[in-house]
């Protein structure tokens, strides 16, 4: 396999992943309760996330909209930081904006991040691209076991559409 075989292949791999992967969601049972239209945008901006890095020949990394989901359900299991709620309220506001067409109320509206946020948001949308990659893999690796164990099994097991994953990261 060439090396442009292997990056084709990534590609793919990234956009299918685009439309299943899961949506990775902090630990603590607030997962199902994800907008319905923010549970969309994260397939939207998914697939736009892969084309705009495709073009900038650059590194995927999860969405706003996946970080404004993972920091919904963070913000409901366990308190959060004064940067991770600004964080939060800027990518949920942008989300908002975009979809819903409602505007963040002005008294909470977060317009700019600091450069720290900034970094902070940047590792956390890393960190939720790469478990939603661990998680491709390790259904991939079962997959293929399982083709090997009983093939009937396979059939009853397909994923859900965009099911969510609960991952804690580290917000200390």
């Amino acid at each position: 396999m060439t090396a442009s075989d292997r990056n084709v292949n990534g590609w793919i791999d990234d956009i299918v992943g685009a439309l299943f992967d899961p949506i990775i969601v902090m630990p603590g049972g607030w997962g199902e309760d994800l907008p319905d239209w923010l549970r969309k945008r994260v397939t939207i901006e998914r697939l736009g996330e892969n084309i705009i890095a495709l073009n900038e020949h650059r590194d995927v990394t999860a969405t706003d909209a996946e970080a404004a989901c993972y920091l919904f359900t963070a913000s409901l299991s366990a308190p959060i930081g004064s940067d991770w709620v600004q964080i939060y309220l800027y990518v949920a506001g942008g989300e908002m904006k975009d979809e819903a067409k409602t505007e963040m109320p002005a008294d909470i509206r977060v317009e700019a991040l600091t450069e720290y946020q900034w970094r902070e948001l940047k590792g956390l949308k890393n960190w939720i691209y790469q478990q939603r990659v661990k998680h491709r893999k390790e259904k991939a690796r079962g997959e293929r076991r399982q083709e090997k164990e009983e093939p009937e099994i396979k059939e009853a097991t397909e994923a859900k559409e965009l099911e969510t994953k609960p991952v804690q990261h580290s917000f200390f």
